[in-house]
């Protein structure tokens, strides 16, 4: 008996390492030389890999493909259908396997849903993109960004919340009650 849950009609290639109290539901594929990380969930129809590295506490809803080249950091949220890609100029007859572009999600980052993450990108820690973004650029730490193409409309705290920075450039999350501290366009913990 495992520590983690495979639904019957999913299916998890062998060298896969999967964490414990991680639930992958219905039509869902795994391939080889993939690791997931603890208290991970995945929706129905979710494909992961190969050689995909995924941290602890991600989410994954329905319909999500995570190519080779992605990285995932602990505690990330994807929305149902958002989107990554692997190659920069895709041709259905020119095999590009040795262009594959990293692409990182940092830490607490959130992604909605139908948002498309161009690959060789960063979407950095506790960032907010909006659903159906389409993300072309680096994406700082904390930043909130919408729209195609992506742009930055303001930042979010831990809890996902709007900041509204004052004249002394700090702001406080009305969840957490965290401070933040603006300097040099860079959002901290204050």
């Amino acid at each position: 008996m495992s520590d983690f849950f495979v639904h019957e009609s999913s299916y998890v290639d062998d060298n896969v390492v999967i964490g414990k109290n991680t639930k992958i539901w219905h039509f869902s594929h795994i391939l080889s030389y993939t690791r997931i990380g603890e208290n991970c969930s995945f929706g129905q129809n979710c494909v992961v890999g190969p050689r995909v590295t995924i941290g602890n506490g991600v989410k994954t809803q329905n319909n999500i493909s995570i190519y080779e080249g992605v990285t995932i950091e602990d505690d990330v949220f994807l929305g149902p259908s958002m989107v990554f890609t692997n190659v920069i100029n895709p041709r259905s007859f020119i095999v590009r396997r040795e262009e594959f572009k990293k692409t990182l999600l940092k830490k607490g980052c959130s992604i909605g849903a139908n948002a498309t993450i161009v690959c060789g990108n960063t979407i950095g820690e506790y960032a907010f993109v909006g659903a159906g973004t389409v993300v072309i650029h680096d994406v700082p730490d904390y930043a909130l960004i919408v729209g195609n193409p992506s742009r930055q409309i303001g930042w979010v705290s831990r809890a996902g919340h709007k900041l509204n920075f004052n004249a002394d450039n700090l702001a406080t999350c009305p969840e957490t009650k965290e401070r933040y501290l603006i300097e040099e366009n860079k959002v901290k913990l204050f």
